[in-house]
């Protein structure tokens, strides 16, 4: 670019300053375009810890088996704030006739189920879905059932893997559900 001894300062330093400021829009645009690629480049290390191993992933459900249906809606929805977000009523060994309602709050989901009078006798502890427990989420089921029952836990479902979900009891009687659902 040439200069026009014959033009005031002010208007070459004009020139000058813009020329000096798309110069740093450039090394700036390209600074930040690398900084970017490398945060986003995977390293070694990053990709195989993207091979995680299974584990839990986060809370799926809690499920609560209602024993007073006007107290438990009562607690749920007037005090505690749930909100009932679907309902259905289950068919099948173990399950005929079961209430669930699926109450949210936020992103938690409780599950209430209440069991049809003649079949209360059908009520777990395990072997059916009709009890209290909770669900978790898992990332990898298989490994986990393995790990299970190589450490002597019973698992519901025996075909945990292709099903995606199991129960069992937990050191404490706790009974624990997981779930590879999406």
């Amino acid at each position: 670019m040439k200069f026009d001894m014959g033009k005031n300062k002010s208007e070459n330093k004009t020139v000058l300053n813009l020329m000096w400021s798309c110069c740093f829009f450039m090394v700036f645009m390209v600074a930040s375009t690398s900084y970017t690629y490398a945060q986003k480049a995977k390293s070694p290390k990053t990709i195989k810890e993207s091979k995680t191993e299974a584990r839990v992933t986060g809370l799926k459900y809690i499920c609560v088996h209602v024993l007073e249906l006007e107290k438990t809606l009562k607690l749920y929805r007037e005090i505690l704030g749930f909100k009932m977000d679907d309902a259905e009523v289950l068919h099948g060994p173990g399950l005929e006739g079961m209430l669930v309602m699926k109450l949210k709050a936020n992103d938690l989901e409780i599950s209430l189920s209440l069991t049809a009078p003649e079949f209360i006798d059908t009520v777990g502890p395990i072997g059916n879905t009709n009890h209290n427990h909770f669900m978790l989420k898992v990332n990898d089921i298989g490994p986990i059932g393995d790990k299970l029952k190589e450490e002597g836990y019973e698992l519901e479902n025996e075909n945990y893997a292709k099903d995606k979900y199991t129960f069992f009891v937990g050191p404490n009687g706790e009974i624990i559900g997981l779930s590879a659902w999406d």
